[in-house]
């Protein structure tokens, strides 16, 4: 049973047929599921009343959005043809769905809940603005019924290698809302810098956020800046972001690097480390520094205390913490942990980071809050040759979401049979910081989350995928932004849309008006050839 939302927006316009009205499957982006053609046109003029009766926060999104396609009369309804845009729920609907109807008389939008409603309005912006015509906006009659393949649709964005701030953030989530991707993970903790203001360690941030200088070209270059780099943000700015997310109905997911990746973390508390020696923060990048020493009380009251001000900021239902990577050097001539591995009969090191892994894991579901870490949280040593342990004996918990990014991908078969939820975000496919010529649009958009080999009863696990702005040799917003576009646009349609559907030349020719767009915001976008 519909249950209608109490807004209604009334457009204040002159019905006529006129020029050519276009299908969602020839402008929408990610292309629509199912798409039904109906008879005969709308065609929006110039000047447009709303009527508001309830739905602030539907209007709060897309009063600006009109005001930029038309001359918005915000007064008392002039005379004239009236058009109604109402806006309903139905219970029925699955999560994040919704059904956009668009006749001569009107146009209604019906999600499962405000966020289908939200992508109903992304889906209608995008057919308006390919609609434009001289003084008016036409519409072709159609119904888009809708709804995502995956739950989770992510771009992640490190920040601990550089400070980029907050309106490159806000740009970001603008785009992503666009595209209907639903997860910001957001990288603020890493050797190179410490970017979240913790309240209970100030240290973090007057130390740990800063570095004298940075290490530049590539691994191992010799080559650095000369400049010093800092930057956090407070949690009043994070506030402020998280707000603006969840109007754009996007989750932020922040990482909190454990038990590796601490050195900026220990060069504002060495006792965090098993070494207990004064550092600075590292100017070159790598996984070769330091971890915590995770069996001293302090230090797991030190990562209980940070991952309940994360959780309590956030207001998450999944916090990350990492897990990758981790050097064993320091644990392995450590008497106080080799004498913990004895004790607890571990046939690897590895064992002693899923210990840690799991006590923050049920620390973390006490707080009413689900982990996500990296693959190598379920012990497999995915870098022979670099970082030498034998395999750990022990298994990490089932509750954890586990994101795979690297390994043989039997691994995340065998996770998905276990029953783990994964993000699949397989480097060579979905790693931003790797060159255009690796990963080639096409590359990006031909990604399956699902593996060849995975039985269909086990598809239910993997809940999506993810792609990674890693940004070691991407210094300013420009790089980022040079790596991140166009190929943004390859991931949202992997999230939403079913396989029977895709089509990379259909898919090219909707892009191709919407880097047009993002190049005249100003963003920078890679030219592929295809785009040309």
């Amino acid at each position: 049973m519909l249950k209608l939302s109490s807004l209604l927006i009334a457009f204040l316009i002159v019905l006529q047929v006129a020029g050519r009205a276009q299908s969602a499957k020839e402008v929408v982006l990610p292309m629509p599921n199912s798409v039904k053609m109906t008879e005969g046109t709308l065609t929006l003029k110039k000047s447009v009343s709303i009527h508001e009766v309830g739905a602030e926060k539907v209007l709060n999104y897309l009063t600006p959005e009109l005001k930029e396609r038309f001359e918005l009369q915000t007064k008392k309804k002039k005379s004239g043809a009236q058009l109604n845009l109402i806006v309903q729920q139905d219970a029925d609907m699955d999560k994040e769905e919704y059904l956009l109807d668009i006749t001569k008389k009107g146009i209604t939008i019906t999600g499962s809940d405000a966020t289908g409603i939200f992508y109903g309005v992304q889906s209608l912006l995008q057919l308006m603005d390919a609609g434009k015509q001289e003084g008016e906006i036409v519409l072709a009659s159609q119904e888009i019924k809708d709804k995502p393949r995956f739950s989770w649709r992510s771009y992640m964005l490190d920040e601990s290698r550089y400070f980029f701030g907050e309106q490159e953030v806000y740009r970001l989530l603008d785009v992503m809302a666009e595209l209907k991707m639903n997860v910001f993970h957001w990288h603020l903790t890493d050797d190179a810098g410490w970017r979240i203001e913790i309240k209970q360690y100030p240290k973090l941030t007057e130390i740990g956020s800063k570095r004298k200088d940075t290490e530049i070209g590539t691994w191992g270059s010799g080559k650095t800046s000369g400049v010093p780099h800092e930057g956090f943000y407070t949690q009043k700015q994070i506030k402020e972001i998280l707000k603006y997310a969840k109007e754009r109905h996007i989750k932020i997911i922040p990482e909190i690097e454990m038990p590796g990746h601490a050195s900026a973390s220990v060069a504002a508390y060495p006792w965090l480390s098993t070494k207990n020696e004064q550092i600075e923060v590292p100017v070159k990048f790598g996984k070769h520094y330091y971890t915590y020493d995770v069996i001293d009380p302090r230090v797991q009251e030190f990562l209980k205390n940070v991952v309940s001000e994360v959780i309590e900021l956030f207001e998450t239902d999944v916090i990350h913490i990492g897990g990758d990577e981790v050097r064993f050097d320091q644990w392995e001539v450590d008497a106080d942990m080799i004498a913990h591995k004895k004790a607890k009969g571990y046939s690897s090191f590895m064992d002693i980071q899923i210990e840690c892994t799991n006590m923050m894991s049920r620390f973390i579901e006490e707080k009413g809050c689900r982990m996500m870490g990296w693959n190598e949280i379920l012990g497999k040593n995915l870098h022979v040759g670099e970082i030498k342990f034998s395999e750990a004996s022990t298994k990490i918990a089932p509750n954890v979401v586990v994101q795979f990014w690297k390994g043989d991908l039997k691994e995340l078969v065998s996770a998905a049979k276990q029953g783990y939820r994964l993000v699949n975000s397989l480097h060579t496919s979905t790693y931003l910081d790797y060159g255009h010529k690796n990963i080639t649009l096409k590359k990006a958009y031909d990604f399956n989350p699902i593996p060849r080999g995975l039985d269909k009863a086990y598809h239910k696990n993997i809940i999506g995928s993810g792609c990674q702005m890693w940004t070691e040799w991407t210094p300013t917003v420009k790089d980022i932004e040079r790596q991140t576009f166009p190929r943004l646009a390859a991931y949202a349609e992997i999230g939403w849309t079913n396989l029977d559907v895709k089509n990379y030349d259909n898919f090219v020719k909707r892009l191709k008006p919407i880097v047009k767009d993002w190049e005249a915001e100003g963003i920078t976008v890679y030219p592929f050839e295809e785009l040309k």
